[in-house]
């Protein structure tokens, strides 16, 4: 059956071989639509980030960019505007069949890590051709924050389909009509538009900008980091910011989102012609998310927004991304939010899991 497969059909995967790891996978790591995949024991710092491109091994573009390699296994530092390449400890034997997709865990995109999945002979970043068998490699960039990492950490997660899988606008219409995937008029146009909230119900807090010059951030600890060592917050009563070149900041949508149980969903960038920014999309939602036989009852995407070469003004209800909608190949064992500590689900503005509760 086509479609995005569910955390069954991963589990046979691991079983069969196609998916493997050494050390071997752990079933923490298997999530409703997705696999985690964890970082291995050593990260080479890179010149410049690269594609192995038609041909060529990682392993063989590695000792052309290769200034340096770092032990992980005590923990170590990767600083903010480097770039690193670390293998992973999971590979891939995919049947002709089946192609992946892989992206940024969300707590990985609220810290501004740029993580992307490379492959031998790849010549895109988090896409893998059907049929690939190999390696798998993280390419870390820290764009805001120096992070310390060790082996076995999850930065970036990995999605299987058979087939074609993205709903069209009209099914996605007719979804919407049975499920609300959305609170509020729903902008449907290559997939779910959705809006930035710049006018809270209660306060004035609409967002957080990071700082320029903060210490490090162990990815290992949890509620741990005072958010105001790392995040200036915004406020504003007039429904507007204007967002500063090169800034990173964590803004919150205005609609609440639902992702039926019978789909998934991954955030895509809107369009380049709307203004002098990008939500960075560390975009997999997973089955279940904000619905209520999850426990999600609606809940807000949280956006990663950086802004580029000009100063721009960003305005309430602006329409800043879009989720496009792909159906399960079946309904996962185990939906998001329930049961599985999902850390995300019915969340509204809300920093990464290493920061104390604002």
């Amino acid at each position: 059956m086509s479609g995005v497969l569910p955390s069954q059909a991963l589990k046979a995967m691991i079983a069969d071989g196609t998916l493997s790891g050494s050390p071997a996978i752990t079933p923490e790591q298997i999530q409703p639509a997705s696999l985690d995949l964890r970082l291995g024991t050593v990260a080479y710092r890179v010149r410049a980030s690269f594609l192995a491109g038609a041909g060529n091994t990682v392993e063989d573009r590695l000792s052309e960019f290769e200034m340096h390699r770092i032990d992980l296994t005590g923990g170590a530092v990767l600083e903010k505007g480097a770039v690193y390449v670390v293998p992973l400890m999971e590979s891939l034997a995919l049947p002709h069949g089946v192609q992946a997709v892989a992206n940024a865990k969300s707590s990985t995109g609220r810290l501004d890590l740029l993580t992307r999945t490379i492959t031998d002979e790849g010549v895109e970043f988090d896409r893998i051709a059907p049929g690939y068998t190999g390696p798998l490699y993280a390419e870390i960039c820290p764009r805001s924050f120096s992070v310390v990492v060790r082996p076995g950490q999850r930065l970036n997660q990995i999605r299987f389909r058979k087939g074609q899988a993205v709903l069209s606008d009209l099914e996605l219409r007719d979804l919407h009509a049975q499920e609300s995937l959305v609170s509020g008029e729903a902008h449907i146009d290559e997939g779910l538009g959705f809006s930035v909230d710049l006018r809270p119900e209660t306060g004035n807090l609409v967002g957080f900008r990071a700082k320029p010059h903060t210490g490090v951030i162990d990815l290992d600890k949890i509620a741990h980091y005072e958010p105001s060592e790392y995040w200036e917050p915004i406020h504003t009563t007039e429904g507007r910011i204007i967002l500063d070149p090169g800034a990173f900041y964590i803004l919150v949508s205005q609609e609440a989102v639902t992702i039926p149980p019978d789909c998934a969903a991954e955030m895509a960038p809107y369009l380049a012609m709307v203004g002098e920014f990008r939500v960075h999309y560390a975009g997999f939602f997973d089955p279940g998310f904000g619905h209520d036989d999850a426990g999600g009852a609606g809940s807000r995407g949280v956006l990663e927004v950086r802004c580029h070469e000009a100063p721009f003004v960003l305005e309430h209800g602006q329409i800043v991304g879009r989720l496009v909608y792909e159906r399960m190949a079946e309904v996962p064992e185990q939906l998001y939010g329930a049961g599985i500590a999902s850390n995300y689900q019915g969340q509204g503005l809300k920093l990464s899991k290493h920061f104390k509760a604002v």
